[in-house]
């Protein structure tokens, strides 16, 4: 993620925003299938602060697994993810409801348990974001969220998170044609008609391209339906090993940055 940053020309190698005004959108998972988590989430907390004061902006928005985490559904969590938050101090109410998990479940179960400590800082993070000509979701944005309402998803799925441990997911985010899980755009050459569908939902929102994630592109970076959608999945957790790159939007400009396009190390 360090090197991700870094070949945006977000921050140095002392991992200070250097970035001015420079916008960053990340498109969730940053949870699962690897280690760090608890660093993950605090690093991308200090650059927003420091981005803001810079004039530029990092914004974070949750995928799948910030969603089923929340569900504390942890199928994908390393023995080192459940041991990073073992030392939380949950109040009473999370605390009980963890009682009844293995026992070195308990710490994460009470952090992401809705209300908790982590689900509370996941719950200002969006489903989706539009910069400019610019829309950025984990999975896809279809018709039927465009008619029921980015913000309304957004504003639904906040609630949720901060809301009390019991309450279920809405449905707008849970459902397997949410935002988060929808590879309409994403999984190999999308058909003819989920194009039609991007070009209509780009229109209704006077966008000029989608940017999703949820998919591993085992080629990297690339687009479709005539560059109206960017899939920028690349594997980065250790369990896929992809390499770092990231989508860099200049006006009109859009390309993938690779290793090759790394800062010289001082």
């Amino acid at each position: 993620m360090i090197a991700a940053l870094r070949l945006g020309g977000a921050i140095d190698e002392a991992g200070k925003w250097i970035g001015k005004s420079l916008v960053v959108v990340q498109t969730g998972d940053q949870l699962d299938r690897g280690d760090d988590e608890p660093q993950i989430l605090d690093l991308f907390a200090r650059l927003k602060s420091e981005a803001q004061a810079a004039g530029g902006a990092v914004h974070v928005l949750n995928g799948n697994h910030e969603v089923m985490n929340v569900q504390a559904d942890f199928r994908y969590v390393t023995p080192d993810g459940f041991h990073d938050f073992s030392a939380g101090h949950p109040d009473a109410l999370h605390a009980q409801l963890a009682a009844g998990v293995a026992s070195e479940q308990r710490g994460r179960t009470a952090a992401f348990l809705p209300g908790g400590e982590i689900a509370r800082r996941l719950a200002v993070q969006p489903i989706a974001i539009q910069v400019g000509g610019n829309v950025f979701v984990h999975g896809g944005i279809l018709e039927q969220h465009v008619r029921y309402g980015l913000a309304r998803i957004n504003q639904e799925t906040s609630a949720w998170m901060a809301g009390a441990p019991s309450a279920p997911a809405p449905t707008s985010v849970s459902n397997q044609r949410a935002p988060i899980w929808v590879r309409d755009y994403s999984d190999g050459t999308p058909a003819a008609d989920r194009c039609g569908e991007l070009t209509r939902v780009l229109s209704a929102l006077s966008a000029q391209r989608m940017v999703v994630g949820h998919t591993v592109q085992k080629e990297g970076i690339n687009s479709a339906c005539d560059a109206r959608v960017w899939r920028i999945d690349v594997g980065l957790s250790r369990f896929y090993g992809g390499k770092p790159s990231v989508l860099e939007i200049r006006a009109d400009q859009v390309r993938a940055l690779t290793d090759a396009d790394a800062p010289a190390h001082h």
